[in-house]
């Protein structure tokens, strides 16, 4: 797992200060940014943390969410069929997150209305995780079904929060939480929304890009198998092929 030394996540926290005791920090309530906005993926990825740190000017409360890329995924119903168990419905969700995950420094509950939480998307059961339309439509009952099964396959993967993570807030002005990648995380474009709530309205909102990209050899094997399947399945071919030629002459030989 790629941690950051204990240094470098006291590190932003520091400039936070620093911009606390600026007279710009006055002039706006919500200031955040990421300890990093790149996540490399390397041959030997196998997860990330990054720190997500700002500070507030007012009181109120903090919420984060991070969710992206963007993605169709179908989600499909085993049946047992004459004692077989076959798909026998499916559901397509169109521009559902591939990652979501949240925090806050209180429980959701008691941050906002159920109304508000839903209208920002804030938490895993209000994604506005739309089913395509076509010939084989599902009623609106299975679908709050399939739906709920999208996100439970998804909290399995380690994609989706199960739980609201935590947000630390220190002399009621500067805040910090962690935010945790899995090593299946995809490529892509995701971004870091941070809520300051009153009263239970959102009265600020600030929103932070971050880029997951595939490095080194790894890249350029994806871009090849990408790019040229054809050769890239030829060459996968010739090289199984080689492998056992050499194993079967080598134990030939002892």
């Amino acid at each position: 797992m790629q941690l950051f030394p204990s240094h470098r996540l006291l590190a932003p926290v520091i400039i936070a200060l620093l911009f606390l005791a600026g007279e710009k920090v006055n002039a706006q309530d919500l200031i955040a940014d990421l300890s990093s906005h790149r996540v490399d993926i390397t041959t030997g990825f196998t997860g990330a943390d990054l720190l997500l740190f700002g500070s507030v000017d007012d009181d109120g409360d903090i919420v984060i969410t991070v969710s992206g890329p963007r993605e169709s995924i179908t989600v499909r119903r085993k049946q047992r069929v004459a004692g077989i168990w076959m798909n026998t419905r499916s559901v397509e969700f169109k521009s559902a997150p591939n990652f979501y995950t949240v925090a806050s420094n209180r429980p959701l509950e008691k941050i906002a209305a159920p109304e508000v939480l839903a209208r920002q998307q804030i938490g895993a059961d209000n994604l506005r995780l739309l089913a395509a339309r076509g010939e084989q439509s599902v009623p609106p009952e299975d679908e709050a079904t399939f739906r709920k099964a999208l996100i439970r396959r998804k909290q399995v993967q380690g994609l989706y929060a199960s739980e609201p993570g935590r947000v630390t807030v220190i002399a009621g002005k500067l805040f910090r939480t962690q935010v945790h990648f899995p090593a299946n995380l995809a490529t892509g474009t995701y971004t870091a929304v941070v809520y300051l709530i009153r009263d239970g309205r959102v009265v600020h909102a600030q929103t932070t890009p971050l880029l997951v990209e595939k490095v080194g050899i790894g890249a350029e094997v994806y871009d090849f198998a990408h790019k040229s399947s054809a050769t890239y399945g030829l060459a996968a071919i010739l090289i199984a092929v080689a492998a056992g030629w050499l194993a079967a002459a080598v134990f030939r030989k002892v």
